[in-house]
């Protein structure tokens, strides 16, 4: 074996060693003791961030780690320990507030909107805000219409607030991290489906960047932008497609602001055709946002538009019944007739992908 080889070998059983296999809750967690361990300044707070689940797991032991001066449960005032937690952030330190459902951080608008997002800009770069908010989103056992909003376009609306969304354990981690870092306050979403889920996470700390998007899957057909849990629903998409030609290339935006669209639209200007599947309703939301800007590029260049759809939330509340829930919500089964027709067109014959639970199964592991 050649001295190259050797040293290709030594370096991916490095990388291997330096990568482990653990859930995207616990990758949250990893970050959080990592940070904490590392600043000082860094605190967790929220409701029930110490109570025995531990926010689906992600809080658990860092209590008695770094003690209750630093993790503490909170009343349920969100309006107040928003404003504590602004207060905190100007003051130096880097606080961790956990919302447990985005649905009611409708009740601190004024403090995130008016107060958070615009004080670095009031106060002429004087003041900065170092805050991350983290939000839970998404159906799980019927929670209908008070408890599955996803409500991240009005945050992306906010000059002065960062919005990110990950969809795996690894990005979570690395996510977090930068968030943790970055002097900005950042809306940090986590859909209760992918705390399950597992990914091939470095064991030491590190940054994803905030503002830059990831092709998961490479492919020439169609491209399917995706955000959150629909990255998920998408690579399910995938297979079915890929077990009739059809070959779908998956972006997962990661960062919905800033939005990295250089990436989205060079896909497109590859595939000619452009499916965004938002975690959420359609009208004036992420889904629109992309929609726009690309066609906005698009003409800028004087290119010829791609074809274009989006999936997301039925214009309703959300339901609370399984079978509801199951036409209200996009999934891989109807992700890939949509790109199928994209892709095929509207004279081709029906087609339906069959109902094969392996294909339903699917985790985007890594490493990357």
């Amino acid at each position: 074996m050649s001295m190259h080889t050797n040293s290709v070998a030594t370096s991916l059983q490095k990388d291997q060693q330096d990568l482990h296999l653990i859930r995207y809750f616990e990758a949250l967690r990893e970050a959080f003791d990592q940070e904490m361990t590392r600043d000082p300044n860094v605190f967790l707070f929220g409701l029930d961030v110490d109570d025995h689940k531990g926010i689906q797991g992600s809080t658990l032991g860092l209590v008695e780690k770094f003690g209750r001066d630093r993790v503490f449960g909170t009343p349920l005032s969100e309006d107040a320990m928003t404003g504590v937690a602004i207060g905190a952030a100007m003051a130096g330190y880097r606080p961790i507030h956990t919302h447990i459902r985005m649905d009611f951080m409708l009740l601190c608008m004024n403090q995130l909107v008016n107060m958070a997002a615009k004080a670095h800009y009031m106060y002429n770069g004087q003041v900065q805000v170092p805050l991350v908010v983290r939000t839970m989103i998404g159906r799980s056992w019927g929670q209908g219409g008070q408890h599955s909003q996803a409500l991240h376009s009005l945050f992306m609306h906010i000059p002065g607030l960062k919005v990110v969304a990950p969809s795996n354990a690894h990005d979570a981690k690395g996510c977090m991290i930068a968030a943790i870092r970055d002097n900005n306050p950042v809306i940090f979403i986590e859909h209760r489906l992918l705390y399950s889920t597992e990914g091939f996470v470095p064991k030491n700390s590190y940054e994803v960047p905030l503002g830059k998007a990831r092709i998961l899957v490479p492919g020439s057909d169609v491209t399917i932008v995706a955000i959150s849990h629909m990255v998920m629903e998408a690579l399910r998409a995938r297979k079915h497609l890929d077990s009739i030609g059809i070959s779908a290339e998956i972006i997962d935006p990661i960062s919905l602001w800033p939005l990295d669209m250089d990436t989205i639209v060079a896909s497109v200007q590859k595939t000619k055709k452009l499916l965004i599947v938002d975690n959420a309703w359609l009208t004036c939301g992420a889904s629109s946002e992309i929609l726009s800007r690309t066609i906005e590029m698009f003409q800028e260049e004087d290119h010829v538009l791609p074809a274009i759809a989006r999936m997301g939330f039925a214009p309703t509340t959300c339901p609370t019944t399984r079978p509801l829930e199951n036409l209200f919500y996009p999934n891989g089964r109807t992700i890939a007739v949509k790109a199928y027709e994209m892709v095929k067109g509207k004279s081709a014959k029906a087609w339906e992908p069959p109902v094969d639970a392996r294909a339903e199964i699917d985790e985007f592991k890594g490493p990357f």
